[in-house]
């Protein structure tokens, strides 16, 4: 729906990275939403350019900061007082409904369902759970509302420094008011803390739509390994199992050809998992393949396992057989 988007913001070109994936991330969900993103002049003209390979519309907001230097340090997070930079996101009226996702978050699965949410929408924070995250929310454009939320920042601040201090004070009834209004918590799973609730991730991990990586740390402060793509997570970085896989789909995806734009190719599309489980299969077979291959390549067949002696046979009779089928297929062209 032309009326609808998801909205995302990005004021520096290291945001950039997430964003850019973030974007392809909604496209491999195959969304009919328009994607928005919000960019500051701390955006280079180069990563323009190429985040509009993703996203459909860029628009040029101008930098708001909370400047509350105390309460950002109780949070160790002193950068984040240019969040305050999100509230711009309800001057985009061109659009009766959005939805609003952190660059730092992931969609694993379509999310369009968002959209049937009313405003103030959005999941528990997992530090405080009367409180809501702001790494995902359903929000209805509106300048009165914009406008209003400036005055309640003059007026209050922020009990945090950022965006997620304010907002929860404004939309003060969410805790109370109604549950429609609470997102269930697989729309914004936080990765990295997975491992305090383990056996509810392997309950409930195949269900999960939105990753967000939350904290200092980020995918794009990891690297890969050249050979074979592996995650190398940074040396002050702890984490789960869970969290370490969902920072390799989020590699995989970045260094992965998806095609870009509202034109994305189907075959580009439906190389990408539908699924946490489906990526988590995928990954595990690919990876299969790939030992199995190297420990042939250093001359250690696995001769009681999958390279015994009669999978081999087995394998050189299907591949005769499927060449046999091949060759009486094709038709005899007369000179």
């Amino acid at each position: 729906m032309a009326s609808e988007a998801f909205v995302s913001l990005t004021t520096n070109n290291e945001y950039a990275k997430g964003a850019m994936v973030l974007g392809k991330s909604l496209r491999n969900t195959n969304t009919s939403r328009k994607l928005v993103l919000m960019v500051t002049k701390g955006v280079s003209e180069s990563m323009r350019t190429e985040l509009l390979q993703v996203w459909d519309d860029l628009f040029d907001v101008t930098l708001l900061d909370s400047h509350d230097k105390e309460k950002l340090t109780l949070m160790s997070r002193p950068e984040l007082g240019c969040t305050f930079s999100k509230l711009r996101a309800w001057t985009l009226t061109q659009f009766t409904k959005c939805v609003f996702l952190d660059a730092d978050t992931l969609v694993i699965q379509n999310v369009d369902d968002l959209f049937e949410r009313d405003e103030f929408s959005a999941a528990p924070d997992i530090g405080w759970p009367d409180c809501f995250n702001t790494g995902v929310f359903v929000f209805k454009p509106s300048l009165e509302t914009y406008d209003n939320l400036l005055l309640h920042a003059k007026a209050n601040g922020s009990f945090d420094g950022g965006d997620q201090g304010l907002l929860n004070d404004y939309f003060s009834s969410w805790a109370t008011k109604d549950i429609s209004h609470h997102l269930p918590f697989i729309y914004n799973m936080v990765s990295n803390i997975s491992y305090t609730y383990l056996p509810a991730f392997k309950r409930f991990g195949q269900d999960v739509k939105i990753v967000h990586f939350l904290g200092s740390i980020k995918p794009w402060h990891h690297s890969v390994h050249a050979s074979n793509g592996a995650v190398q997570l940074t040396s002050n970085c702890q984490s789960s199992q869970a969290d370490y896989n969902f920072n390799q789909m989020w590699w995989d995806l970045n260094v992965s050809q998806v095609t870009c734009g509202a034109a994305a190719s189907e075959a580009s599309a439906s190389s990408m998992p539908s699924s946490w489980q489906q990526w988590h299969d995928n990954r595990t077979a690919t990876e299969k393949l790939r030992d199995q291959r190297s420990s042939w390549e250093h001359g250690h067949p696995d001769y009681t396992g999958s390279d015994k002696f009669e999978n081999i046979i087995d394998h050189i009779q299907n591949v005769i057989i499927d060449e046999d089928k091949s060759e009486k297929s094709t038709p005899i062209k007369n000179n």
